[in-house]
């Protein structure tokens, strides 16, 4: 972004517009400001802050409320963050007119801003006094002499018949008069002055039924409502969870807390120590007043998002400062008071689910805080896994006292890592040696990047040791980069990578450097060159052969099976048999469902799981169902039975996780990672990578795959197996573990009013006749995509889940070094031992085996 232009196309000794360098207060967020400007063709100027510029369009109609309106929006030069406070008239030279201002406020929206530019599609929100809810620009695909934009509004609890000329002031439609000169500007300003609409409400939840369940809600008495600031209830700080089910838990976000008071509709916000922060969040103060209330208090932590969808502690203090545009989100997690009724004497857990069911509908920016009653020790070890801030324990029948007391605890994160040591600073005082160690990790490419120091956690023997090899001599000049990032370094002396220091902290600071950092230990068992190959690992392995069998003959071969892109039924089959030494074995001797699709896959198609009269070259075993009758189940025993199935119509294979020998004991966890329509596929990807993490956390090595629709499979391989009871409650623990911990990215239920926006983690195919696609197995989609197995370290670069399908396989395969799957069955793992790791076994060594694969 440059103000060259800007400062080109204008004489700032003759016009009234701020200049590029004008001094400007900074605002505490990024601002959007829109303009009416009554140039030589009336227009609005849409304008947003980003970095020290306002992004600027040009939108002859001005926005509207109506989502099926693509209003054209002009992009013009970048304009100085001042403009924003420009009003009256440009005199002389370039945009001669007078300028009013239409509104003013915040914005923010998911992701880079300037990668969303480019790619040509912005979607962001806006918070201003006429303009509100989601937006979009898309950039249009006709030839201008200037990029040509569209400004549409989203479909969302504002929208409506409201347009820009209906939201003019007295101020403004008098400047639109005078300005009116031509038959079309004449209308114009008839209509602003006949249509005088405000705004859109937000559509509200409707409270008769949440007014109902508080009069009956245990322990609620009627109350005024408070009109003062509320100090909130504090935790205290424990080592460990506390233990049984009188306690609940839930996460401990990584934000900033703050209070909410609503008093006859007007909501006010407060941080725990009383300061206003409405200015500060009008987004949040915009979206509790969408609930409709008019008296409450509400209690919770405000956090950003970063692109992942995640809570990120620097997004919220870049954001807060102006520096991004992360959404913010209001996270609850208690409610002392609604509509006439005092709460405070009432159990949380009840309160909690009165919260619940005011939020059900809530927008966006308001989220409940979830949790967890009782196994306090598990949620804690999840927690870790996932490397969030720590767990808060309340007593689920606690009531809500303000002040630090014992019905809640704070447990605290402490992750430990290995580091670099790349310098240190002189002893002051008492201390020997040296004061602090310098830490670094390596730097991708090369190098090493600062990460903080420890002075902490050494013994006198440590101090003395490190006094005599490392801590001597050094240079002044850093072999990292530090860009003044802590004043106690000017006297630093740096040294070569020699020693590597295991240090414990809690998380990541601004900055990026270690929080609280103590020293663990010292690791004269590595060295640093260790740290740049410790996620390295390598398999080597052969190409699995395919089993020798006959020919089954194919009937109809040129009937279209993808009739929309050409692909017959002799292709399928050519693409089956050219794929079988991969596909085959993991589904060999497996009860395996098949969709097909005898017409087609524009036709109807069916599911199928027994046998079918005609069927002569596949397995068949007689297993028990849920009812207690047995029937006749069909399974793939080598390729002939495989073709035969593809002969009779079948385009799917949906094994199930076990064998027809052993058809209770599953050797498989699928994890099916299922994303709402709008949710990106970067988010499915860092989903699955953070289900990879915890998992591995608990001493389970994980395989992925696409599944040649929208989602991921993270998937576990068992030996020895376990019965599925015991791995679907593997499974649903996990699945809810992590909608629990992870409420703004995960659901761990079906229901499809609660998926929007979130990733559902389906856990249920992990249950006595599920099933799963098969690796290899084409899907019933146009395009016929295909679900591919990968190595861990190609899924960043894969554009969607269906990013392969029936050609590009074979040309993946012919090229492919190795199998990203092998090794799978060499794993030796299961679930007993992650058991006993989550109920704090300290000698529950993980039965693992096999190749580490990326």
């Amino acid at each position: 972004m440059s103000l060259e232009p800007y400062r080109r196309k204008r004489d700032f000794a003759k016009t009234r517009e701020p200049a590029p360098d004008a001094a400007v207060p900074k605002s505490a967020r990024a601002i959007f400001v829109v303009q009416l400007h009554h140039a030589s063709r009336r227009h609005f100027d849409f304008r947003l802050q980003v970095g020290d510029t306002l992004r600027s369009w040009a939108v002859p109609k001005g926005p509207s409320y109506d989502p099926a309106v693509k209003r054209l929006a002009v992009e013009v030069e970048d304009h100085p963050v001042a403009y924003a406070d420009f009003e009256g008239d440009i005199e002389e030279g370039y945009g001669k007119g007078h300028v009013d201002t239409f509104d003013r406020g915040i914005w923010a929206t998911a992701g880079d801003a300037q990668a969303q530019l480019r790619k040509g599609h912005l979607t962001f929100d806006l918070y201003g006094e006429r303009l509100k809810g989601r937006w979009h620009l898309v950039r249009s695909g006709r030839k201008e002499r200037q990029p040509a934009w569209f400004l549409i509004k989203a479909d969302d609890a504002y929208a409506g018949d409201v347009e820009a000329d209906d939201l003019l002031d007295a101020t403004m439609r008098r400047s639109t008069r005078r300005a009116a000169k031509t038959p079309a500007t004449r209308a114009l300003a008839k209509r602003a002055t006949a249509r005088r609409k405000g705004p859109p409400k937000a559509r509200k939840v409707s409270l008769a039924a949440l007014r109902k369940a508080v009069v009956a809600t245990k322990g609620a008495t009627k109350a005024g409502p408070p009109r003062d600031f509320f100090a909130p209830q504090l935790a205290r700080l424990h080592e460990a969870p506390p233990q049984g089910d009188e306690w609940l838990h839930e996460v401990k976000w990584d934000g900033y807390r703050i209070l909410a008071g609503i008093v006859d509709g007007e909501v006010t916000l407060w941080s725990r120590n009383a300061l206003p922060w409405n200015d500060r969040a009008p987004d949040i103060v915009q979206a509790v007043e969408t609930l409709g209330l008019d008296s409450a208090r509400l209690d919770g932590e405000l956090i950003a998002l970063d692109a992942q969808g995640r809570s990120d502690f620097n997004a919220l203090q870049k954001t807060l400062s102006g520096e991004a545009q992360a959404p913010l989100v209001y996270m609850l997690f208690d409610l002392p008071y609604l509509e006439g009724y005092d709460l405070s004497r009432c159990a949380l857990v009840d309160r909690k689910a009165l919260l619940e069911r005011l939020l059900a509908h809530a927008p966006e920016r308001l989220r409940v805080s979830s949790h967890n009653v009782g196994d306090g020790d598990a949620v804690f070890a999840m927690a870790m896994a996932q490397k969030l801030e720590g767990i808060v324990s309340k007593r689920a029948r606690g009531g809500y006292h303000s002040g630090r007391g014992d019905d809640w605890w704070k447990i605290k994160r402490l992750e430990s890592d290995e580091f670099a040591v790349v310098g240190y600073t002189p002893a002051k005082g008492a201390r020997v040696a040296f004061g602090s160690l310098l830490l670094a990790r390596p730097k991708p490419g090369g190098g090493w990047i600062y990460v903080g120091r420890v002075g902490t956690g050494f013994t006198d023997e440590m101090l003395r040791a490190l006094g005599r090899s490392l801590a001597k001599g050094g240079a002044k000049t850093p072999p990292v980069p530090l860009d003044d990032i802590d004043p106690m370094l000017r006297g630093a002396l740096w040294v070569t990578p020699t020693v590597v220091a295991e240090v414990y902290y809690r998380g990541i600071g601004n900055k990026h450097l270690l929080r609280q950092p103590s020293l663990k230990t010292l690791r004269p068992d590595k060295s640093p060159d260790d740290l740049r190959d410790s996620d390295r690992g390598s398999t080597r392995g052969v190409r699995k052969a395919a089993p020798k069998g006959g020919d089954p003959v194919i009937t109809h071969p040129d009937r279209l099976v993808y009739p929309d892109d050409g692909i017959r039924k002799q292709d399928v089959v050519d693409y089956y048999r050219a794929v079988m030494p991969w596909l085959l074995p993991p589904i060999a001797d497996r009860p395996t469902s098949i969709i097909r699709f005898p017409d087609g896959i524009a036709k109807h198609g069916f599911f199928q799981k027994h046998v079918m009269p005609g069927l002569e070259r596949v397995g068949t075993a007689k297993l028990k169902e849920d009812s207690g009758a047995q029937a006749v189940y069909l399974y793939p025993r080598d390729a002939d039975g495989l073709i035969e199935l593809v002969q009779f119509g079948a385009v799917e294979f949906h094994p199930w996780g076990s064998h027809v020998a052993t058809p209770d004991v599953a050797d498989r966890v699928v994890f099916d990672l299922d994303p709402g329509d709008d949710v990106a596929w970067a988010r499915v990807v860092a989903a699955a990578r953070l289900v990879r993490d915890v998992l591995g956390r608990l001493g389970l090595q994980t395989f992925v795959r696409t599944t040649g629709g929208k989602g991921l499979h993270v998937v576990v391989p068992l030996t020895p197996g376990a019965d599925w009871a015991t791995v679907k409650r593997f499974a649903r623990g996990v699945a809810e573990s992590l909608a629990a911990m992870h409420p703004l990215e995960f659901v761990a239920t079906a229901t499809k009013r609660v998926r929007q926006g979130r990733i559902y983690i389906d856990y249920l195919r992990n249950g006595r006749g599920a099933t799963a696609v098969a690796s290899y197995s084409l899907r019933a989609r146009p395009g016929a995509p295909v679900s591919v197995p990968l190595r861990w370290d190609e899924l960043g670069r894969l554009a969607s889940a269906t990013a392969f399908d029936i050609r590009s396989v074979p040309r993946r395969l012919a090229r492919q070094k190795r199998d990203p799957w092998e090794g799978i069955d060499a794993v030796r793992q299961d679930l007993d031992t992650v058991a006993r790791r989550l109920a704090g076994d300290g000698d529950a060594t993980p039965r693992r085996r096999g190749a580490r694969t990326k």
